[in-house]
């Protein structure tokens, strides 16, 4: 397999330099199974800087109206219609699952790490955490589709803090189940099975990207990112998040992944970030569960987004920190990990 890249150059007259010409680099490269392209740019000053910003201070600031905290969520959160789960809310373990407000979808919902919960920095954000959250998602997926099984097409999300374009405080996932993919789920779902099984060989020969396996999990930095420290994870076995409703094994191998990924992200500087779990119909042969997560600009009173005309409207992210860079950071982590 091809991984495509190529390097440009151009030319800037510096004034601190009397105007004297300098060189500008930027390297574009490919997805391997989009095709969409991605920019690694250098610049004089790092794009996302580490942020300083008081996020404990901001917690307790919205603590008092948060409807996700133990003394408001029984009363202001929505419940599930009776067809779909007879007890209205999905519990496990800590977490809790309702249905999102907002009709993202068709079926929506929304799952909090823990009521009690409302201040949880990437660090502090456990294994266990994470697969008890992706459990009640999980479940939310197979009870949708045991009752509508024109619902095919069903993904996990995180937006982890006001810049990954949450509302609220309080961290939490949200999920939807619908009879249309999404963009990017149709895109993924066009891959040919052997495709899937080329680039991750290919990335495992190379090793410059690759992080390794906790068993059916295989994790990646993202050759042509989507965003700033993006990494890939790939389940085998399972395409559809419903696959995973009852293979706690699976979940807590999942979880532990995710919960490293973001321990990794608290120690590059940053405080948000995105995930989605890309599901494909669950009959779809050779489609492995296609995980993507990524970090957005950290919380200050005046920064810069990490989202520009590029990312929303060119469908091409621009990052100063390499796939390489990220995955020297991330190795060890992620590999062989036994139970």
């Amino acid at each position: 397999m091809e991984l495509r890249r190529e390097v440009l150059r151009g030319q800037v007259l510096l004034p601190d330099r009397g105007f004297s010409a300098a060189e500008t680099v930027v390297e574009m490269r490919w997805d391997p199974l989009t095709g969409h392209g991605a920019r690694l740019v250098r610049g004089p000053f790092p794009l996302f800087p580490p942020s300083g910003f008081d996020l404990a201070g901001l917690a307790e600031q919205t603590r008092p109206t948060c409807p996700f905290c133990p003394e408001r969520i029984e009363l202001v959160t929505p419940k599930l219609p009776a067809r779909v789960w007879p007890d209205g809310r999905i519990r496990c373990g800590r977490a809790w699952l309702f249905p999102n407000l907002f009709g993202y979808a068709q079926y929506t919902s929304v799952s909090v790490y823990a009521p009690e919960l409302h201040y949880l920095p990437l660090e502090r954000i456990t294994p266990e955490l994470v697969a008890d959250n992706l459990a009640a998602q999980a479940a939310f997926c197979a009870a949708v589709g045991r009752q509508d099984p024109a619902a095919r097409w069903a993904a996990v999300n995180a937006n982890h803090m006001l810049p990954s374009g949450s509302s609220v405080f309080h961290p939490h996932l949200q999920g939807f189940v619908q009879p249309v993919p999404s963009t990017f789920q149709r895109l993924l779902a066009d891959v040919p099975a052997e495709r899937f099984a080329d680039y991750l060989s290919t990335e495992r020969r190379l090793g410059a990207r690759w992080l390794g396996t906790t068993g059916r999990v295989a994790w990646l930095a993202s050759f042509a990112p989507l965003g700033p420290a993006e990494l890939r994870a790939f389940v085998t076995g399972a395409a559809a998040p419903a696959a995973l409703d009852g293979d706690r094994d699976l979940v807590d191998e999942l979880g532990h992944g995710v919960a490293t990924a973001l321990g990794l992200y608290a120690e590059l500087g940053f405080n948000s970030f995105n995930l989605t779990l890309y599901g494909a119909p669950p009959d779809t042969a050779g489609y492995p569960l296609n995980l993507r997560m990524l970090c957005r600009s950290s919380l200050e009173p005046l920064y810069r987004s990490d989202v520009t005309h590029l990312e929303l409207l060119h469908w091409e992210a621009a990052v100063d920190l390499t796939p390489e860079e990220v995955a020297e950071r991330a190795r060890g982590r992620f590999g062989d990990r036994r139970s």
